[in-house]
């Protein structure tokens, strides 16, 4: 078959990007290429990859060499299993479906490229790197029409208008065709939930807080949970059966926080009764409600998995950890940085053989297949062969680490996108590495033993719905005054740490509540309070990793510290998410490194006039004279700038007065 597909045609390479193959065949499209020509080549490009993969690598035998056993069948879900019926999809076809950032939002989609049972789907009239891949079969696409008939609203193309538009309009004007209905899976079951019901809910982006939700759509069996005073940004879809749901009161049983509202009068004292009443709400009934199983999947289980920083690819797969609904999966013979939780049920699992049975081609580990790869040494990441992209489905491929997913550089910082709809809204294509993410604090609903120790991400507040600007967590009056007398173990001190200081941090008097945490933190890391910020900015990059060794249970993240030449000036500068999310740094000694630089910062802040009470990077103080800060105290009344640093003559001091005026 590969004879009969001439060069001048189109190019065939093993496993290379889909997009590619759809561009070459498209252009041939202007030199008479009917539409069914198009898909027969695609067909046979897409039959010639997985033959040869086929022939180069087996899952059994693969299986006899690793002598380990495939997941079971019967573990994965429907959504995960291989379809019925082979997909009908075809590249051009017009359809509905819900954007995957903004889960509250259908969007008028086109198919741009079918690989097995799944496609990609473009947003029409954006760009394609907002492109995402989805299951042929799964509930988050509907017929062209479906909102319409369903009473959802559709956000058209980008320069059509919400009120105006029409679909035959569009399909006829845009030369497009309607995917047919019966091509979509058909979902008849219901749920207890109805819109404007009250719950509790994890926030799958922070997974240690539970916020007041709000039932915002119900679509068959699922239903969208939306965080009260929050943008769709954190709202996902779940059944009644979903880990990350809980009755109104459940916080309260448990003896957990619960988030309020965003621009809550009074979050600390938040009250359900009064809430629903000021509202006018109900909440949902606990007979809604329903207990998921765990999972049955076991260490060493072998699977397919859609790689989450290259979606367009599956790999073969290893369950290397477990916990009750999810799973830790590592993409065999790549780093470990790699890893990833997942939800047991997540429909980017499959089970042994799934993409030989659907037609999609299966990536099997580095190394392991005697067929040298056509795209060998074009980049320089070890195990990659140039295909996808850090900057999603907008490139085919790349030829070097900038543009590769599983380079150094892009392994270690978030792609972010400006969010599509405009506004100063980023949203994230591509995280960092999230193997050091573990749910030991998700708030699921059988009881947790472990308090959540997740940092704080920032949200992004509704400016017409807010009256504060902070995000508040309500404590219980007794877990406020600390009991050091019980802290003993490790973990009671991460505990300790995270709810004194982040919880603390966010409340409503942050500055007040840090006070009182001061001694506190003094007793959980007694090491850190001799030295105050202005000593630790002149740390070489050995004392600050000798420092970091010297937290308990820091040892091992000293050396990063020194491999990334972090001295004194740029430790005082990192933040939660530099540590967390960039840094790779497992979340205890996170905490520990983190509530140091805060403990760094508060003893400077102690020292300091109260015009100077911000600051947190003026690494000349000392030299200054008495005059000038008098100065600087009137004129900047409370607030200072980054100016300051640079700064002593009183022309400067002038300036730094106009940039802060507004703000005070």
């Amino acid at each position: 078959m590969r004879a009969a597909l001439p060069a001048s045609s189109f190019r065939v390479v093993l496993c290379v990007s889909a997009v590619t193959r759809i561009i070459t065949v498209e252009r041939r499209g202007g030199e008479g290429t009917t539409e069914e020509d198009k898909e027969e080549m695609k067909n046979k490009v897409s039959s010639t990859q997985v033959s040869v993969k086929r022939r180069s690598w087996s899952w059994q035998q693969y299986l006899n060499e690793q002598k380990a056993e495939a997941a079971p069948p019967s573990l994965f879900t429907q959504d995960q299993s291989c379809p019925s019926r082979r997909t009908a999809f075809k590249v051009g076809m017009k359809l509905e479906g819900i954007d995957p950032l903004h889960p509250s939002m259908f969007c008028v989609l086109t198919v741009a490229e079918v690989i097995g049972c799944r496609l990609r789907l473009h947003i029409d009239g954006y760009s394609e790197c907002y492109d995402f891949w989805v299951n042929a079969d799964s509930p988050d696409i509907r017929p062209a029409g479906w909102c319409r008939e369903h009473r959802h609203k559709l956000h058209p193309p980008k320069g059509h208008s919400e009120t105006e538009f029409d679909w035959q309009d569009y399909l006829q004007s845009s030369g497009s065709l309607a995917a047919p209905p019966t091509l979509f899976t058909c979902r008849s079951t219901v749920c207890e939930f109805q819109v404007g019901m009250k719950l509790e809910a994890v926030d799958k982006k922070n997974p240690g807080l539970v916020c007041v939700a709000s039932v915002a759509d119900v679509i068959n069996d699922r239903f969208l949970v939306h965080f009260d005073n929050w943008d769709d940004t954190y709202d996902y879809w779940c059944d009644s059966s979903s880990p990350y749901i809980h009755p109104v009161g459940w916080c309260e049983v448990q003896g957990r926080p619960l988030t309020a509202p965003q621009g809550h009068p009074s979050p600390e004292d938040f009250v359900w009764d009064d809430y629903l009443q000021e509202t006018g709400s109900t909440a949902a009934p606990s007979s809604a409600f329903t207990l998921r199983a765990p999972h049955g999947f076991q260490v060493n289980h072998r699977l397919e998995a859609v790689d989450r920083r290259n979606p367009m690819l599956i790999r073969v797969a290893t369950v290397t950890d477990t916990e009750d609904y999810r799973v830790k999966v590592h993409y065999d013979g790549w780093s470990t940085q790699l890893d990833v939780w997942m939800d047991s049920d997540h429909p980017d699992l499959h089970p042994v053989g799934w993409s030989q049975r659907t037609g999609h081609p299966l990536e099997p580990p580095p190394g392991s297949s005697p067929l040298p790869s056509p795209s060998q040494g074009v980049c320089p990441t070890a195990g990659c062969r140039g295909v996808g992209h850090i900057k999603g489905a907008k490139y085919t491929g790349h030829h070097s680490a900038f543009g590769c997913p599983y380079s150094d550089i892009n392994m270690r910082k978030e792609v972010v996108l400006p969010d599509r709809l405009g506004g100063e809204r980023s949203v994230t294509l591509v995280p960092v590495s999230l193997s050091h993410l573990h749910s030991r604090g998700v708030q699921v609903k059988q009881e947790s033993t472990d308090v959540p120790l997740l940092p704080l991400g920032k949200r992004k507040r509704l400016p017409d719905r807010l009256s504060q600007p902070t995000k508040c967590l309500r404590v219980k009056q007794e877990e406020e005054e600390l009991p050091l007398r019980t802290i003993s173990p490790e973990s009671s001190l991460q505990a300790v740490l995270h709810q004194s200081v982040f919880l603390s941090a966010m409340s409503a008097q942050p500055g007040r509540d840090l006070s009182l945490c001061w001694e506190q933190h003094r007793k959980l890391l007694p090491g850190v309070a001799r030295f105050h910020a202005d000593a630790v900015r002149c740390w070489t990059v050995q004392q600050v990793s000798d420092f970091v060794e010297s937290l308990p249970g820091c040892e091992d993240q000293a050396q990063q510290f020194r491999d990334e030449q972090i001295d004194g000036r740029a430790f005082l500068l990192l933040t939660q998410r530099d540590i967390v999310r960039i840094m790779s740094i497992k979340l205890g000694p996170a905490l520990k490194i983190y509530n140091s630089i805060l403990m760094f910062k508060h003893a400077e802040d102690k020292s300091q006039s109260q015009a100077e009470e911000n600051n947190q990077s003026q690494a000349e103080e000392n030299n200054q004279s008495q005059a000038e800060e008098n100065n600087q105290s009137q004129a900047e009344d409370g607030s200072q700038s980054q100016a300051e640093d640079k700064s002593q003559s009183q022309a400067e001091d002038r300036s730094q007065s106009d940039v802060e005026d507004p703000s005070t």
